[in-house]
């Protein structure tokens, strides 16, 4: 028994002790796919695609960029994937003078490693500041392309409360590609973001504070923006919402570049994640970076200015956690190779054991076994 748990330790040890950028980081794999997951805020960091020989990764690595453009890195915390809970966006002033910082506590956490298995870890996080308690479970099947995530979100406290929650779901080059790179959603209403004129950052494409029909956003010049692709040239920065279909059991977000002939997306329940935010970071040198992010509320904004504003296009800008109970939710995503000749995404349906990926223009349809559970 002793001999047993001492292998069982020293297994765990040895499956914890990959680093990606330097940072304590845990691998799972399946054989067709291979995620790096950090145990600082159990980001997603970098996802792999077996038999490829460029590797490339279709998440942010802001850290890389910045070393490939001889700059430092700007975004703090911020690689790949990372979860905002409890709260999306900045902070009041009595908040950050009791140590909360933006996006919630999660994503500076570190995260004990609870189970794990070749293709299987779950992790757990104490937030002490809002008092709760996340536990991520995150898991692969033999043969997929698919990676399943389950979370569970606890209160310690004994009364109600909004709770505010994003998947910071983000892309990057050279996965992100100007001209190339298009992302496709089932949308109901869109926005582009208000903010004041003359603020700092990269130039604005889009006015401020205009509702829009996907993918059609106004451009500054009077003109239509297509915001599923990146511009070519580049140097721009923008920010829009959308409330994705909320007649739709699954929502999808998917980003897909024909040029490689891949395809990475997402499948999420809209009564958890009603809105999708598209944030925009494409400047000259090519360093591209997409926000995908699903979440409870419209904008990054303080937990206040979101409750305050309590709905928008008839739909809500936050969560309850009810006292002293469990909130979970879950999503997938799936990486794989796409035909010749796909270039757009009309559709994403999970049924009957597969994900079925449809460009009707196109003709094209690509299946993904999937016979996982959220």
């Amino acid at each position: 028994m002793r001999y047993s748990l001492l292998l069982l330790a020293a297994s765990l040890a040895a499956q914890t002790n990959a680093t990606f950028e330097g940072l304590p980081a845990v691998k799972i794999s399946n054989g067709k796919l291979e995620l790096t997951v950090l145990q600082r805020g159990s980001s997603f960091a970098e996802l792999i695609m077996a038999g490829d020989a460029q590797r490339v990764n279709p998440l942010w690595e802001p850290i890389r960029l910045a070393r490939e453009a001889g700059s430092r890195p700007s975004f703090g915390a911020s690689i790949g994937h990372f979860i905002c809970v409890d709260g999306f966006g900045g902070v009041s002033k009595e908040e950050s003078a009791a140590g909360l910082t933006g996006h919630g506590e999660a994503h500076i956490q570190t995260f004990e490693v609870v189970k794990r298995t070749a293709d299987m870890i779950e992790m757990k996080a104490s937030l002490p500041i809002v008092m709760e308690t996340l536990t991520r479970t995150v898991r692969m099947l033999p043969g997929e392309s698919v990676v399943y995530v389950s979370s569970k979100l606890e209160s310690q406290l004994g009364f109600d409360r909004p709770t505010f929650w994003a998947e910071h779901a983000t892309i990057g080059s050279p996965f992100l590609e100007a001209g190339v790179t298009a992302v496709d959603l089932p949308a109901e209403k869109s926005q582009t973001r208000p903010y004041a004129a003359g603020g700092r950052g990269l130039p604005h494409r889009l006015p401020p504070g205009v509702d829009f029909t996907w993918p059609n956003a106004p451009g500054m010049n009077g003109k239509t923006v297509d915001v599923r692709i990146p511009p070519k040239p580049t140097n721009s920065g923008d920010h829009t919402t959308t409330l994705v279909d909320r007649s739709r059991k699954y929502a999808f977000i998917t980003a897909i570049n024909p040029a490689k002939g891949l395809i990475f997306g997402y499948l999420f329940r809209p009564d958890e994640f009603p809105w999708v935010q598209s944030w925009e970071y494409y400047p000259e040198n090519g360093k591209l970076a997409r926000g995908l992010e699903f979440s409870t509320q419209p904008y990054d904004v303080p937990r206040r200015e979101a409750a305050t504003l309590g709905t928008l296009f008839g739909a809500p800008t936050y969560r309850w956690l009810p006292a002293r109970t469990t909130i979970t939710s879950g999503f997938l995503f799936f990486y794989a190779s796409i035909p010749a000749g796909m270039t757009k995404v009309d559709d994403v349906a999970w049924e009957h054991g597969k994900i079925v990926i449809t460009d009707r223009k196109g003709g094209q349809v690509v299946r993904l076994a999937a016979a996982g559970e959220l």
